[in-house]
């Protein structure tokens, strides 16, 4: 017979789950860069909840500092600086 801490340990799985595969679909199917980073954002941060759901506490921090302050920062200046030039290209 399961405690009733397993079925919340579910349950907050569950949830953590559905809100990175929204995330997921989100950042596929957005209209704006923003938006796209923002969804993304949510699936990461669902994704670091996980880690802390399997006891793995260093890999959540990892994943929360890395992907979110470096990398996003990384890729939201490159595809704002990408798409300046391109529409500077397009007005010449």
């Amino acid at each position: 017979m399961e405690s009733a801490s397993s079925y919340a340990e579910m349950g907050a799985f569950f949830l953590l789950a559905g809100i990175a595969i929204f995330g997921a679909l989100g950042l596929v199917h957005a209209q704006r860069v923003a938006h796209s980073m923002m969804y993304l954002i949510f699936c990461f941060m669902a994704v670091g909840g996980i880690f802390i759901l399997m006891e793995a506490e260093f890999l959540a921090v990892v994943q929360i500092l890395v992907y979110l302050a470096s990398v996003m920062l990384v890729v939201l200046f490159g595809i704002m600086l990408t798409r300046r030039q391109i529409l500077e290209e397009d007005f010449e």
